[in-house]
Formats: structure tokens, C-alpha cells, sequence
């Protein structure tokens, strides 16, 4: 079964940093992809970033040059490093489990719980 765990969230200032984690279970990094998705109070759940088998990332346009994702096979954990954060970043993330990355929450199988992140002004 195909499980994962994201934490790391919490209440920053404007310009700050957090680094999100994914921690993975019952599946190969070597054959899928793990995306992070958001969803801000009242808005539908958008796409962040995602992070290919091969190594491939893939940003939403709005976190360019800010958010890092990356992965360590051994430790089964996806990162998304989040710097300069800005209260429009304010959302509950989510990583997600895909064959190959994505912009689409149907072609993702599984899901973590959520983590809140709160950036005030």
C-alpha cells in the first residue's frame, strides 16, 4: 500500500522560510513521481511542484525561483524547501504519488494528510 506522510508546515512572516517533507511508503522512488499540491481557503487545490523519477522538477510559475523541490531515495522523503514565502502562499499542502509528474490530481494515487502553512504580512 502506497502511503505518504507530509509535515513541516507551520505560522511564519513574510519573507521567511519552512521546508516541507514527505516521507514515502510501499512504493519504488525509482518508478513514480511525488508532487506537491496546495489549497488555500476557498480556492480550489492547484499544483505546486513535482518531482520526476528521473529527476525532472516542475514548478507552478507563482513559486519559480523560491520553492525547491527535491528527493533522497535512501531516506524515502521528497523535500519542498519554500524561501521568501508571501501570504498568498498561505494553504494546506499535499504530496501525492504518480507514475510521472503531473498538473492533474486524477493522475495521482495517493495522498498525504495535509500540513498547514500560514504566512502572515
Amino acid at each position: 500500500e502506497v502511503q505518504l506522510q507530509a509535515s513541516g508546515g507551520g505560522s511564519v512572516q513574510a519573507g521567511e522560510t519552512l521546508r516541507l517533507s514527505c516521507v514515502t511508503s510501499g512504493f519504488s522512488f525509482d518508478g513514480n513521481a511525488v508532487g506537491w499540491f496546495r489549497q488555500a481557503p476557498g480556492k480550489e487545490r492547484e499544483g505546486v511542484s513535482c518531482i520526476n523519477r528521473d529527476g525532472t522538477t516542475y514548478y507552478v510559475d507563482s513559486v519559480k525561483g523560491r520553492f525547491t523541490i527535491s528527493s533522497d531515495s535512501a531516506e524515502n522523503t521528497v523535500y519542498l524547501q519554500m524561501n521568501s514565502l508571501k501570504p498568498e502562499d498561505t494553504a494546506v499542502y499535499y504530496c501525492a504519488a504518480a507514475r510521472a509528474c503531473s498538473w492533474y490530481e486524477r493522475h495521482f494515487r495517493a495522498w498525504g494528510q495535509g500540513t498547514q502553512v500560514t504566512v502572515s504580512s
